[in-house]
């Protein structure tokens, strides 16, 4: 494989029932900052809070020049260069770092097809939690208190989730255009000049 090829990833929400799984093909190349907002566009998130990924001890996400331990700069390094340097094909993606939201990516190289412009969403399952609902033991404790109308949190629930939430069912046709805007965005053409 070279940096010329795709990667293909799935990309599971780690430590929830019903599962949350997206299949998405992105340029080997792809900077991690691009990255980032491509798992936030397949998954359903709304990209407002902090995040980093991980290749074993090494972090890549916006860095702080006042946490010089922090992690490296996702601007300035692609997941082909991740892979080459660490050898590691499952990575961790942490989303909102109160909620606590882990992701693990497995990452697999192939050949880009003809005429295809990435990133893809090619499969989703599952529906993304809502935002701020308390990472994954919060989401579960909603969940039960959206399916039982005799449960002390549930006209909280009702009141505050999206209407007819199904945790089961992905809008992957919604999703699907959020990562295709990403696409047209990162491989616009550049304009022609006009001729005087």
């Amino acid at each position: 494989m070279s940096p010329q090829s795709i990667a293909r990833l799935t990309v599971t929400l780690d430590d929830v029932e019903p599962a949350v799984v997206r299949t998405i093909e992105v340029p080997s190349d792809i900077r991690l900052d691009r990255l980032h907002e491509t798992l936030q566009a397949a998954l359903g998130w709304t990209n407002s809070h902090l995040w980093e990924l991980r290749a074993g001890e090494t972090g890549w996400g916006i860095p702080d020049p006042d946490w010089p331990d922090g992690p490296l700069d996702a601007k300035k390094a692609t997941l082909w260069e991740l892979v080459e340097d660490t050898g590691v094909l499952q990575l961790s993606y942490l989303y909102d770092f109160g909620d606590g939201w882990e992701h693990t990516v497995s990452v697999e190289f192939d050949d880009a097809a003809p005429k295809t412009t990435y990133p893809v969403l090619r499969g989703a399952k599952g529906r993304c939690p809502p935002e701020d609902v308390g990472g994954p033991w919060g989401y579960m404790e909603s969940l039960e208190a959206l399916d039982d109308p005799d449960h002390d949190r549930h006209e909280e629930v009702v009141e505050w989730w999206p209407e007819n939430f199904d945790p089961v069912s992905a809008p992957i046709d919604d999703l699907k255009v959020c990562v295709a805007y990403l696409a047209k965005r990162w491989n616009r053409k550049p304009r022609k000049k006009k001729s005087a």
